[in-house]
């Protein structure tokens, strides 16, 4: 039971960047997944998050500028990221849920892997 993010760096305002989490097979194909960031001095937080089948949920602050996708045969999980801002600073991890719909507390979410670094600066 792995999940591994990768795909972080140091990026201006107004850039993008894609984020993708790579789980083991049994994870990704028959569980919900989730993006979470905690920025400095700040709580953990629900980014975005989609369900086996597709559908998707977003926190309101990333809505329109963050897509998150995801290949169940490359078992692999994606967020497009645009359109970024400084407030976006922080360390993405994903997640794992055996629920069948999104959630966004992090205490429902069974695995986790270890995050990624992004800094928006200019």
């Amino acid at each position: 039971v792995q999940l591994q993010a990768s795909g972080g760096g140091l990026v201006q305002p107004g850039d993008s960047l894609r984020l993708s989490c790579a789980a083991s097979g049994h994870i990704l194909s028959g569980h919900v997944m989730g993006w979470f960031r905690q920025a400095p001095g700040k709580q953990r937080e629900f980014v975005a998050g989609i369900t086996s089948s597709g559908t998707t949920r977003y926190t309101h602050s990333v809505e329109g500028r963050f897509t998150v996708s995801r290949d169940n045969a490359k078992n692999t999980m994606y967020l497009r990221m645009n359109s970024l801002k400084p407030e976006d600073t922080a360390i993405y991890s994903c997640a794992a849920s055996r629920s069948n719909r999104v959630l966004a507390s992090s205490t429902l979410y069974d695995y986790w892997g270890r995050g990624t670094l992004v800094t928006v600066s200019s």
